[in-house]
């Protein structure tokens, strides 16, 4: 009875990564690559390429320099560089952003510091004029074949 659950437990944690959790914390650095399946609190300074399909939480002693991909961003710390986030990218007042950022959705609360380029992928519309239907309106008259 008991070694049932267990086994339907084990199969379904060993196969979702997404529910791990990963914690660099104050006073540690980094220096490299990092690519996860799983979600990461930063709270210490990460130099490279980082790479995660969860989501990822940047304290406010955290640090990222280089390139980050991940699914769901929390910033309440540093970033400089590039960043990608398929989702959400949230950042907190105490929020410092530099360089190139690539997002689903932004959210910016007051106070934080954005200082990028950014540009936002998925279902944005154009904003542009279509050119096919729009046709100068004729005057009064003009294009009858008969005259009165």
């Amino acid at each position: 009875m008991f070694s049932d659950n267990k086994k339907g437990r084990d199969q379904g944690s060993m196969t979702d990564f997404s529910r791990n959790q990963n914690k660099i914390s104050e006073g540690t650095k980094i220096v490299g690559d990092i690519i996860s399946e799983g979600g990461f609190r930063i709270e210490g300074i990460i130099e490279g390429t980082f790479k995660t399909t969860g989501k990822v939480v940047v304290g406010k002693s955290g640090f990222i320099q280089g390139t980050l991909e991940c699914s769901d961003a929390d910033f309440e710390g540093k970033f400089s560089g590039n960043l990608i986030v398929s989702n959400t990218l949230s950042l907190k007042p105490t929020a410092q952003i530099e360089g190139e950022v690539s997002v689903g959705k932004l959210a910016v609360e007051p106070g934080a510091n954005f200082n990028a380029s950014c540009s936002m992928k998925g279902g944005v519309k154009s904003l542009s004029k279509p050119s096919s239907g729009a046709q100068k309106p004729e005057p009064a008259g003009a294009g009858q074949g008969k005259s009165a």
